[in-house]
């Protein structure tokens, strides 16, 4: 163990400070995420009504920016921003800037009190949400990895993960509870504010766990001795094979990770195998499953198995076992146990990645440009890409006509990431460079 390492294994309450700064940040995020995802059809006839047409654009091409733009835009500018000024002030902003627009999203006229100005003020606020994602998980995985013991990488970044999971259930749970507890016009006409308002207060509590957060003893030994070079560049450059890799792996694994925690639900219903109501159900049921796996999952990347291999190991499983899992949903009409027990298995598996995978993208970059490159690859791969997959699964079954394409896509995915990772060294046992 390093000397940096035993300094930090000597500071348990620090320690737990700072997966408490990295965990909320990411609980905040993934809230509105979900929020906003869940009461989009409320949402969009305030803002954008459907007799006037350049609402609608506004629509169309703003949601395309605050998704395909914004956060790749937000990663190369926080990355940036984290590799020459501390990974800690990165996170400080990209907390604030998820806070203040999800408060003002609670606080929007809507289109019938100022027109026009409010589909472009919706927009505009979720651009500068779109913009704070693209920092946000990277930043605070980044930092929450190099603040680690070096036996507790896996296990400490892990944390992120467990933060964005945690945030997911809690945004759905609250858009529940709001569309439960009120009659959908007295939603439509204000109580849609309220979970939008809280995730505000949720925020502020982020913010003020973050303002005595201090940089990591790596980021100021490393910053005394930096070069002029940009850290930008440098993962385009001096370290493209990492990036490329990096991405690579993002992409395949990001697609999984949509397939399984957003696509399916989708698929059940329309192959007619399950409502969307129960499929959903049975969706959040294995997501809650996944926030414990994922720390033990990366507890057996630090301790067992290098963390490389291990999640090869996963996915490999993933795509052997996809086909049998898959085909028995649908050969048996979509019942409870064969969908639950393929939810299940799925995303056990997937929680190997999730729960190690922070702590292998650390590793794969040197401290000069690691949030550069790390945040690049992160939000290029698993935002566009892996944003990108319920369209691209969605045109594959309807050009083959063959609803078990879904299968097909995700069993390349895998082969994808497996192959990606072959390439990637490993460095679980070492320390970070």
């Amino acid at each position: 163990m390093t000397t940096i390492d035993q300094a930090i294994a000597t500071q348990p309450p620090e320690l737990r400070h700072r997966i408490m700064a990295g965990f909320i940040g990411n609980v905040v995020e993934w809230y509105d995420f979900a929020l906003y995802g869940y009461l989009a059809g409320v949402i969009a006839p305030i803002f954008f009504p459907s007799e006037n047409p350049f609402a609608g654009l506004i629509a169309t091409y703003g949601i395309f920016a605050a998704g395909f733009l914004m956060r790749p835009l937000g990663a190369a500018v926080f990355g940036w921003f984290g590799d020459r000024y501390g990974r800690a002030r990165t996170m400080q902003i990209s907390v604030a800037m998820m806070a203040l627009p999800t408060l003002l999203l609670g606080l929007l006229p809507t289109y019938a009190q100022v027109g026009l100005l409010a589909p472009v003020l919706l927009v505009i606020v979720r651009l500068l949400q779109g913009l704070s994602v693209g920092g946000e998980f990277s930043s605070s995985a980044t930092y929450l990895v190099e603040t680690a013991p070096q036996n507790k990488r896996g296990l400490t970044g892990s944390w992120a993960n467990i933060g964005s999971m945690t945030g997911s259930l809690l945004g759905v749970g609250a858009a529940a509870l709001v569309t439960n507890l009120f009659s959908p016009e007295t939603v439509a006409d204000w109580a849609w504010r309220l979970p939008f308002l809280g995730g505000a207060l949720l925020g502020t509590c982020a913010i003020l766990v973050r303002r005595n957060l201090h940089e990591s003893e790596r980021f100021k030994q490393h910053h005394e001795d930096r070069n002029e070079t940009s850290p930008l560049l440098q993962a385009f450059t001096t370290n493209r094979r990492e990036t490329f890799l990096a991405l690579c792996f993002a992409a395949s694994y990001g697609t999984c990770f949509y397939i399984a925690f957003v696509y399916l639900p989708e698929w059940l219903s329309n192959q007619g195998l399950m409502a969307r109501k129960e499929a959903l159900t049975v969706n959040a049921f294995a997501t809650l499953l996944v926030i414990p796996l994922m720390p033990l999952a990366a507890i057996v990347g630090d301790r067992w198995v290098r963390r490389r291999t291990w999640i090869a190991v996963s996915l490999a499983a993933l795509c052997l076992s996809a086909w049998p899992l898959y085909h028995w949903m649908m050969t048996s009409g979509g019942t409870l146990l064969s969908v639950t027990i393929a939810h299940v298995f799925t995303f056990a598996l997937l929680a190997v990645p999730l729960g190690s995978g922070p702590a292998l993208f650390v590793e794969m970059f040197p401290e000069e440009d690691r949030l550069s490159g790390y945040s690049v690859s992160f939000n290029v791969g698993v935002g566009v890409f892996g944003g990108l997959t319920p369209m691209i699964a969605t045109s594959l079954i309807a050009y083959t006509g063959a609803p078990t394409a879904l299968i097909a896509y995700l069993s390349c995915a895998c082969i994808l990431a497996v192959a990606a990772l072959a390439f990637v060294p490993d460095r679980s046992r070492l320390p970070l460079q």
